[in-house]
């Protein structure tokens, strides 16, 4: 049940796009009503009720998501934010979504979570890691090194992406420099929405239910499917936002905490949204 939610928030309105040209204006209310069925239900059907929380965060950013533009439609959000560079009106989008960063910490705290039970605490910053062999990560390694040597990792691919995606010239960096500051403040609001919403929050509601690993895999790709049309973007985005939305679940399961999940997509998002203000 819980994948098969994850899957109806991220891949549906993918296959919908691609195979019909768009998705119908009623999806997202479809999908609420059904969701909100799951949640009156959770009361009848015991086998159900673990997963009541993550039901309830699922609305919560499906319907969110969706007003976003309804919200940019209105006169008073254009009057705002409608008009001028790129990062005014990313900032419009930023304040929508720290409204629903702000709706989802009401609902984790009303079901009775503790702030430590959605990793929002710094946590254990040198923390051991579980070893996967596979990339790399051995027994011995601890987060202090492992987060740093990720992060560079990391920032060197999402760059050269950028660079060879979207090529921008000596004269769009000097338009870059006064956005600066703005940019650093969008980003750092984006990354916080995205690792409590997308992550902190759906690990915390969906690992005493489903246990940490699958937990970890279910959030990892919802965030994928979630960047198939952002940036990085279609099958190769889907791929390493996949690949960065499992590191950062890991990190906050290992670490217990919030801090290397936000600084690691901080930095991704200062050099996307880097390049954006300078070629938008």
């Amino acid at each position: 049940m819980a994948w098969a939610v994850s899957l109806l928030l991220g891949a549906l309105p993918i296959l919908l796009q691609e195979l019909t040209g768009s998705v119908p204006d009623a999806y997202t209310w479809i999908s609420s009503g059904a969701l909100l069925l799951l949640v009156g239900l959770s009361f009848a059907i015991q086998p159900l009720k673990p997963l009541r929380l993550f039901f309830v965060l699922s609305v919560v950013l499906l319907v969110g998501m969706d007003l976003i533009d309804v919200v940019m439609a209105t006169s008073l959000w254009q009057q705002w934010f409608g008009r001028g560079p790129w990062v005014r009106g990313m900032l419009g989008a930023q304040l929508w979504r720290l409204a629903i960063a702000l709706v989802t910490l009401a609902a984790l705290f009303a079901a009775g979570l503790r702030r430590r039970d959605f990793f929002l605490v710094k946590g254990d910053l040198d923390a051991p890691a579980g070893a996967v062999k596979v990339i790399g990560i051995e027994g011995t390694a601890r987060w202090n090194t492992l987060g740093r040597n990720f992060t560079l990792m990391i920032s060197s691919g999402t760059l050269v992406f950028l660079l060879l995606g979207f090529r921008p010239s000596a004269a769009a960096l000097a338009r870059l420099l006064p956005l600066l500051p703005m940019v650093l403040l969008l980003a750092a609001m984006n990354a916080f929405f995205e690792e409590l919403v997308y992550r902190a929050a759906m690990i915390g509601a969906l690992r005493p239910a489903v246990g940490a690993p699958q937990a970890l895999w279910i959030t990892a790709v919802l965030f994928g499917l979630g960047h198939f049309y952002g940036v990085p973007y279609g099958v190769v985005g889907v791929l390493m936002s996949t690949f960065l939305g499992w590191f950062l679940g890991k990190s906050m399961l290992e670490t217990g905490g919030f801090f290397w999940a936000w600084f690691i997509h901080l930095l991704q998002d200062i050099l996307i949204f880097s390049v954006l203000a300078m070629v938008m």
